[in-house]
């Protein structure tokens, strides 16, 4: 997933302590990115782009990061004072994300043989305070991280950034099919699609779902068979399912050709993520006999294919599809799995009080503790009552991090919550796909901040991620960020909300 990717390191110098001083610098730069590729730490390989001594070289490294596919971002440390005013041409022009690196080529001080000539070649304590004072003063977005460069902690703080500067990159070129439109005249899950490319990098677009059918037209037969064959050796299941004249193995059938369908459009149109609305799902009257459309909304492809990668939102909910995407994008190659899901219903159970996160199909088999059992259920929501083909399973038990976008109408509004999902009870009669968890710090504080605000039904989980990756996301793409924790408290978490009100009006009106 990252193998053509880069973050380049660029090392702050200067010419006052003559070129010897800077082939020294060269040579510290050189073995410090070697042993944070060799660290096995980094996803992305970190590239060095030689020390920058003049606003020319500055400007110059950064556009040439600008113009390159492979660079994701930009790590940035002063070895020596390198002053400030040289880097503004090129801070000004840097598109990409940025990491200030506050560190020291060496661990120690040499106490008994540091001289002034060690003291000219190790200034990161006031060089980096430099750099750091230029990029306040311009509001350059990023992201500093403290310590030495072979402290495990510190390779996994640049990981994680590394992570979520690929996501961004991978956003910047998203394009997300709508299926259909918003549902029901639902607000929290719709938003401003311009600003959301302005801001965040991705285009949504309609896409009629008579193009879709189009593609169901051409769906071969011998595909749909071995799709079929793949779900039975994948999944557990009933062995009379097999049979192909139940009919089970029809609605087995039909949601294979579904996904075949889907995964068609997406890949003619270069698409990563993509909507559903199980009221528009091709021609209404399944008994017209010129009938050409979904026996029912395609939730088995919707969940393979989120665990391929695609992005997902339920009922035209655009802005969580792209956030699964980049969720899943950033979290390559980390245990756990992630999942897009929905607040379904409560169980009051004093602390242990929870949320039930289901859907009607949709929540993505990564998430899973066990095989996923392929189970055929009558569903009857929406524009089409059928027999439908779904995975059915439980999340696992451990702590994870949900997170969702919305629209304030002056900003975007990213809200975290860390959760626990803990273990589920069986439910014989609700056949889907399910996440049982008590938000932090405790069921009624975690549920009301969410609520106060003005947080989604739909959220993007995962076991792996951290709120330091939606901090970084956040940071990178200018939004706010509110995060609710074990240390939260509503008294608290209002006043940050008023706080926050206040900082975006103040911003908004400066602009």
């Amino acid at each position: 997933m990252y193998e053509n990717l880069e973050i380049w390191w660029v090392t702050g110098a200067q010419l006052l302590y003559g070129g010897d001083a800077v082939v020294a610098v060269d040579a510290h730069s050189k073995e410090m990115v070697d042993g944070l590729n060799k660290s096995g730490r980094l996803p992305i390989k970190v590239v060095y782009k030689g020390t920058a001594n003049s606003s020319k070289e500055v400007e110059d490294v950064m556009k040439a990061a600008n113009n390159s596919n492979q660079c994701v971002g930009i790590i940035t440390w002063m070895h020596t004072f390198s002053p400030a005013k040289m880097w503004i041409h090129g801070l000004r022009q840097l598109h990409k994300p940025l990491l200030h690196l506050h560190t020291q080529y060496n661990a120690e001080i040499p106490w008994d043989t540091m001289d002034m000539d060690f003291m000219n070649l190790n200034q990161s304590a006031h060089g980096d305070r430099e750099f750091g004072h230029i990029c306040a003063r311009m509001r350059i977005p990023r992201k500093v991280v403290v310590g030495h460069w072979t402290e495990p902690e510190v390779q996994d703080h640049i990981a994680v950034w590394s992570r979520v500067a690929a996501a961004w990159a991978d956003a910047q070129d998203m394009l997300i099919l709508r299926f259909g439109d918003q549902m029901n005249n639902v607000a929290v899950t719709d938003g401003d699609k311009v600003e959301a490319e302005l801001r965040l990098g991705y285009h949504v677009d309609y896409t009629p779902v008579s193009e879709l059918m189009e593609h169901l037209k051409k769906v071969d037969e011998k595909d749909v068979d071995a799709l079929v064959k793949e779900y039975f050796s994948l999944y557990a299941h009933a062995p009379e399912m097999e049979d192909p004249k139940s009919d089970d193995y029809k609605a087995v059938r039909s949601a294979a050709k579904a996904e075949i369908a889907i995964r068609s459009i997406l890949k003619e149109k270069g698409a990563k993520g993509f909507t559903t609305n199980f009221d528009d799902l091709g021609t209404n009257d399944i008994n017209d006999p010129n009938f050409l459309g979904f026996d029912q909304i395609p939730g088995l492809a919707s969940q393979r294919l989120m665990a391929e990668g695609y992005g997902f939102g339920a009922e035209g909910d655009w802005k969580s599809a792209a956030l699964y995407r980049t969720l899943w994008f950033m979290t390559q190659g980390e245990p756990g799995g992630c999942s897009f899901l929905e607040d379904y219903t409560l169980n009051f159970d004093g602390k242990q009080s929870s949320i039930l996160q289901a859907h009607m199909l949709e929540v993505c088999p990564l998430i899973a503790e066990e095989k996923p059992r392929l189970e055929v259920h009558f569903l009857g929501i929406g524009i089409r009552k059928a027999q439908t083909a779904r995975l059915v399973f439980t999340s696992k038990p451990g702590n994870g991090v949900t997170a969702t976008v919305v629209d304030m109408g002056n900003r975007f509004r990213l809200i975290v919550n860390d959760v626990e999902c803990i273990k589920s009870k069986p439910l014989p009669k609700l056949p889907v796909a399910s996440a049982l968890w008590i938000p932090m710090p405790d069921f009624a504080t975690g549920a009301g901040a969410w609520i106060l605000a003005g947080g989604t039904h739909h959220s993007c989980f995962s076991y792996s991620v951290t709120p330091e990756y939606w901090e970084d996301y956040a940071e990178i793409a200018g939004i706010e960020m509110v995060h609710i924790d074990r240390n939260t408290t509503m008294e608290g978490f209002k006043k940050e909300l008023r706080y926050n009100e206040v900082y975006y009006l103040l911003n908004k009106s400066l602009q």
